[in-house]
Order: structure tokens, then sequence, then C-alpha cells
């Protein structure tokens, strides 16, 4: 049994150091994205094809015959190679200096591959999108099929990376996003993101506090967890006051739950509204706490409805711009809460203002970094241009490579999410998470549909 020490998420964050730029997520991410943004320039400038070559996959396909799909696998069997190799030699070096053992990363990862390509030619087939058939939700009920019917060995798990993966694909989405765009949508997604996180956390909190009686540590992360950003947030908030483990997993849990259930839901009922693809990617943004969940659901929403980028451009803006650049300065405020009003006796130190770097979403930088060095780039060409020669020559493979990533994103998912470890929550907390995630669900509507539709209707 643990002792009570143990059983305390510590309070003290460990500060960042340099070395955090190579032991961190969130830096790789950050490496891995920005080289492929300039190896694809690169390319582009001098004539190579190899990034355009390496992009493949092979959902572009429209099979109905299964011997297609094979033979598009032969022809292009090089390409497919150089790619896996690719993707197999940055993320095993790059865990292996984090510290997963190769041993262990290199079969995990490269049965991800296959199943990832699978996803992708079940993508293809001819009638899939008639059946809803989306890559992201096939790889999301294919991962829990799995995980949940067979028994597979749990250091497997080594090479299901899902934050690391959706971290890389955020950077890689940066390159595709113009930062004229950014700068101009900013403050809407702010506005919107402020109003339903101040107004989601908060009624947790309360609610949680003075009807369910809950311990105010455990209403605050639930509170963080349904109104920011999901497990990151949760972590984050525990380790800024002090919550008990216990507490925190239960959150983890409620939040895996909901976003599993809002995975399936907010696309089909989107689509049943006939919202456009930008209002619905900003109500997923505003209602998803989990990043990854959310890229699933506004990834499907957009091929449901032909326009991936507008639900995914939305999404992003809501999600990475709107909430997940909270989650420093939420665990810094309700740091300061628990060390000046809760335990004012046993703290009597505030928390360094520091706090708020400690906890940023340090991949953020490389979306914005990515989105800068591209905006820059394309600059000098015209419309015809870009339309004719640059997209498709380097924005296209681009964005196929961020498609893979999502794709092992999704898949880790279902693949690490087994149903029998997630621990029983107690009643009193599950009620205050939902009346949280219904009062979230409800707003994020709202302002989408009704007082920003203007706005995100029009985005492309």
């Amino acid at each position: 049994m643990p002792n009570e020490n143990e059983e305390i998420v510590q309070s003290a964050p460990p500060k960042s150091r340099w070395a955090d730029l190579y032991l961190k997520e969130d830096w790789w991410a950050i490496w891995l994205g920005l080289f492929i943004v300039l190896a694809a320039y690169f390319a582009f400038a001098s004539g190579s094809s190899f990034i355009k070559a390496i992009s493949i996959n092979p959902g572009a396909l429209k099979w109905d015959n299964i011997g297609q799909v094979f033979a598009h696998l032969g022809a292009n069997a090089p390409q497919y190679i150089m790619q896996y190799l690719f993707w197999l030699v940055f993320f095993s070096i790059s865990t292996a200096i984090m510290g997963v053992k190769p041993s262990r990363f290199i079969p995990s990862f490269t049965l991800l591959y296959i199943f990832s390509i699978v996803i992708f030619a079940i993508g293809g087939w001819k009638y899939a999108q008639y059946f809803n058939l989306e890559p992201p939700l096939v790889a999301l009920v294919l991962g829990l099929i799995i995980a949940n019917v067979f028994p597979i060995p749990s250091w497997l798990d080594d090479g299901f990376r899902v934050e690391y993966y959706i971290k890389t694909g955020i950077v890689l989405l940066g390159a595709t996003f113009p930062i004229i765009l950014i700068i101009s949508a900013g403050p809407v997604a702010i506005t919107q993101a402020t109003i339903i996180s101040v107004i989601t956390c908060l009624t947790i909190f309360f609610v949680g506090t003075k009807y369910f009686k809950l311990d105010k540590r455990f209403a605050t992360i639930l509170g963080m967890g349904g109104a920011i950003c999901g497990v990151s947030a949760a972590m984050a908030g525990a380790s800024a006051v002090g919550a008990k483990k216990e507490h925190l997993y239960s959150t983890v849990t409620l939040v895996v739950i909901a976003a599993l259930i809002m995975i399936i839901v907010l696309p089909f009922v989107s689509k049943a509204l006939g919202l456009p693809a930008g209002v619905a990617g900003a109500w997923i943004g505003t209602s998803e706490f989990a990043d990854a969940a959310g890229f699933a659901a506004a990834v499907s929403y957009g091929h449901m409805v032909g326009n991936e980028s507008a639900a995914l451009h939305a999404f992003t803006l809501m999600k990475v711009i709107g909430r997940d650049i909270w989650i420093g300065i939420w665990s810094f405020i309700f740091a300061l809460i628990a060390c000046l009003k809760w335990e004012k006796e046993e703290c009597g130190v505030a928390p360094s203002p520091m706090e708020i770097w400690w906890r940023f979403p340090k991949f953020v930088i490389g979306f914005f970094v990515a989105s800068i060095i591209m905006t820059i780039i394309t600059s000098g060409y015209s419309s015809a241009e870009f339309t004719k020669n640059v997209s498709p020559n380097l924005i296209a493979p681009i964005s196929s490579l961020r498609t893979w990533t999502f794709i092992f994103c999704f898949a880790s998912i279902g693949l690490t999410t087994r149903f029998k470890e997630l621990k029983s929550v107690g009643w009193a907390a599950t009620a205050a998470f939902s009346i949280g995630v219904l009062v979230n669900v409800f707003l994020g509507w709202f302002m989408s549909t009704q007082v920003f539709y203007g706005f995100w209707s029009a985005l492309k």
C-alpha cells in the first residue's frame, strides 16, 4: 500500500530545464514537426520528390475489390517502406532518449503502422463514406475492440504514444494554417473559450462542493478537466493544488469516458442539425476535452460534409488557441488559491508566476512557428501559382504526413483504452462532472451557432 505522501500529487511541479528540450514529448513534437516542414520546403524548392513520395497513403483509393488495395501496396512498396523507416527512425531515437526501450517501441510501432495502413485502406473503400467509416472513427473503434477483446501485452503501450503523435500532428497543422487567420480569429476563439471555460469550471466546482460535498481539490481538477483540456489539465491542476492521486484517476476516467462518447455523438448530432463545417468544428472544440478525441470528431465531421479543412481549422482555433493555452494560467490561479486560502498554514509560500510557463503546452509554440514559416514561404506566390504548384507539391505532402500522425494517435487511443482497468468513480463526482459537461456542450452549441455563427460558418 502506498503511504500517505505517495497518494498526493506533488504540489511543486518540476521546473523547466534545458534538458526538457530533449526529454519532453512537447519539444520532440516541435523538432519533428518543424523538421518535416523545412524538409518539405527544401525538397519543393530543389525539385526533389522525396517528401512527396513518403507522404503516400491508401486513403485516396476508391476501391471496390480488395485486390486493388494489394495491387496499390505492391506497386508502391518502396514508398511505404521509406515512409515506415522515416517514422521508425525518428520516433525510435526520440523515445529512446526519453527512456523507452527500443526493444519494446519498435515492434509496437511496427504493429501500429500496419494497423494504420489497414485503417487508411478501409477509409478508401468505395462505400466507406456511405457507412460513415471515416478513418478516425475506424481507428478508434477497431482499436477499442482489439484492446478489449484480445489480450494485448501491456508493454506494447510503449509504442501507442497518444500525446506524442497528436502534438506532432498539431505542429504540422500549423504549416497549413496561415498566421493571418490565427491573428484574425484569435480574439473570437479566446473570447468564446474563456466564457465557456470559466462558466463550466465554476459550475463543476460549486455544484461539486456545495451540493455533492466533494473535496475542494477534487472539485478543482474535475472542473479543470471538464472545462479546459481534459487529462492534461486535470494532471496540471492536481499537481498545482496537491490533489490525491485517487481523485486524479477518477477525473481521468470521467474525462476519457466522456471524450469517447462525444467522439461518436457530436459529429452525428452536428450532421443532423445541418451545421456548416466551421460551426461544427467550433462546437466540437468547445465541447471535447481531449485534443486527440476532438481532432477525431472534427475530422470525422469534416469528412461527412466534404469540408475537412474548415472543421479542422475551427476546432484548432477553439481548442488549441482558445483553450489549451490557458492550462498554465488556470494552474497558477488554483495553486494560488490552494496555497493562500486552503492550506496557508501548511504552504506559507505563494507559487511562482513561472508556473504559467512550466504548465504551458510547449507544442503550441511549434504550431505558431510552423504557421509563420509557411506563411512567409508562400507569401511570394500568386493565387494561381499556389493552387497549381505550391498546394499539391508542398502543402499536400505535409497534410498527408499530418494525417498519418493523427491516425497513429486515434489508433493508439483505442488500443490503450481497456474498460476493465477504468477505476470506479463515485456517483457524486460523476454527477457533478456530468452537469458540467451538459453546461459545456450547451454553451458551446449556443456560442457557435448563435453568437459567433457568422464568423465560424465563413471559415474555410
